[in-house]
């Protein structure tokens, strides 16, 4: 993946795509939860993972784009609001289990610590090292 294709696919994942249609915008990380088809998608989280280690160097600028930030920003944020706030929609309406709220807290956790290292300059190696463990 070329880092034109991580921002592609990032602007998908975290539903800022311009194009509306395009199949990631409906299966993408955001898109996998509204509306919720009752599964997680495992793939969105790796995907996000390699957009991180593909744009690393972009994030560790002194000045980072601000539709990165507010792309990689909006996944943790309404992720946390729609579906690991006990009031949120999906918590609130009974749609996800025990396991998948485990789940998606440990992903936002990864992807959040990552993104976090390589804007303090800490490099890629230790901002993957949470995602290199677990995987």
């Amino acid at each position: 993946m070329n880092k034109q294709e991580a921002r592609e696919l990032l602007r998908c994942h975290s539903f800022i795509h311009d194009d509306l249609e395009h199949p990631k915008m409906r299966s993408g990380f955001l898109g996998m939860l509204r509306p919720f088809q009752g599964e997680l998608i495992e793939d969105n989280f790796h995907e996000l993972m390699t957009i991180i280690e593909v744009l690393a160097d972009e994030l560790e600028k002194p000045s980072v784009e601000r539709e990165l930030i507010s792309a990689l920003w909006g996944i943790c944020q309404y992720t946390r609001a729609w579906a690991l706030h006990p009031d949120g929609m999906l918590q609130r309406n009974h749609l996800l289990t025990v396991e998948q709220i485990s789940t998606l807290d440990d992903w936002i956790d990864t992807i959040s610590y990552a993104v976090m290292v390589l804007l303090e300059g800490g490099g890629p190696e230790e901002a993957l090292s949470n995602y290199r463990h677990e995987s």
